[in-house]
């Protein structure tokens, strides 16, 4: 199963983010940054560099990209080319994107548009996403189809280099956001009772998208990417229907780092509060698709999931 080559940055900016906000060194690099919550990532700009880019082909399918390298930007422009949806900033949607090098002129991937490749999860919120990118896709919900070209200081920078990608290389982004991951149809019935729940899957095709519902809403603490929570859950292979894991089952609930389970948990938890009690469902690719051998590589996973609390810091 291929990968996104784009995640493995992401995840080091996510990395450095939560290693800023765990460190004591006052001293540490880029301290004096921009403070993530004044960045308005809905109201990004369009300019001349932007303008530049030519983007044709249906939504949903991979466009057609044309320009002429040698872009040049300062800050992040972007271009709204296919109205759809608006949504809240930092929602979660999931995205199909392609990448390329603003400054060679070279086309770096595409992906999500595939049938082998699933859309990819994001959050516009600097916190988690290079400042460029959550600018790129700001309050942009399904339907939508944007153009945003970034400069390298709002880019990846120098851990760029590590897939191919100049410092100050100016990127280009085109991007089919695809789904809000709202699960509202095909919902698994819940039985049983809260200390020892069951999940009934429907007579469907697995889901093939990160969808998401929320049964409760709790009034308890945000839940964030640096954050350690306490949950219990209950996880179903949708292709068998039985259950793999359930914490209900040892009887007493779970602690870990968000920032250490898989792709598909994680987003799931992200956002929601303390008290809330949701359901998720995820491909292989947000689940263990990236674990060789694993008896879950190939399954669809379905997760219940009350979240108790946040963990020690």
């Amino acid at each position: 199963m291929r990968r996104s080559l784009i995640a493995l940055p992401f995840l080091f900016a996510s990395a450095l983010v939560l290693a800023g906000c765990a460190g004591d060194d006052p001293s540490t690099p880029d301290s004096a940054e921009t403070d993530p919550a004044a960045i308005d990532v809905c109201a990004t700009p369009g300019g001349d560099g932007v303008a530049a880019v030519d983007v044709s082909g249906d939504f949903g399918s991979t466009p057609t990209v044309t320009f002429d390298a040698g872009l040049e930007v300062s800050t992040t422009e972007r271009e709204v080319v296919i109205e759809g949806d608006e949504v809240e900033p930092g929602q979660l949607v999931s995205a199909a994107y392609g990448l390329y090098n603003g400054t060679t002129g070279e086309q770096i991937e595409t992906y999500g548009w595939g049938t082998t490749d699933p859309a990819t999860p994001f959050r516009a919120d600097t916190e988690l996403l290079f400042e460029g990118f959550a600018k790129t896709i700001g309050c942009l919900g399904p339907g939508s189809r944007v153009v945003g070209v970034i400069p390298g200081s709002e880019a990846f920078g120098e851990q760029g280099e590590q897939v191919g990608i100049g410092a100050d290389d100016v990127l280009v982004f085109v991007v089919d956001v695809l789904t809000d991951n709202v699960w509202s149809t095909d919902l698994p019935e819940i039985g049983g009772s809260a200390e020892a729940p069951t999940v009934t899957l429907p007579a469907t095709a697995p889901k093939t998208e990160l969808e998401i519902a929320v049964l409760e809403e709790g009034d308890g603490d945000v839940v964030g990417p640096a954050d350690s929570v306490v949950v219990n859950y209950l996880g179903t292979a949708w292709e068998t229907g039985e259950v793999f894991d359930s914490s209900f089952d040892r009887g007493e609930p779970a602690e870990f780092q968000v920032s250490g389970v898989v792709t598909g948990f994680r987003e799931a938890l992200v956002g929601q509060t303390v008290g809330s009690t949701i359901v998720v469902t995820m491909p292989p690719a947000l689940g263990y698709g990236g674990s060789e051998g694993h008896a879950l590589q190939t399954s669809t996973l379905v997760f219940y999931i009350q979240i108790v609390d946040l963990g020690a810091a």
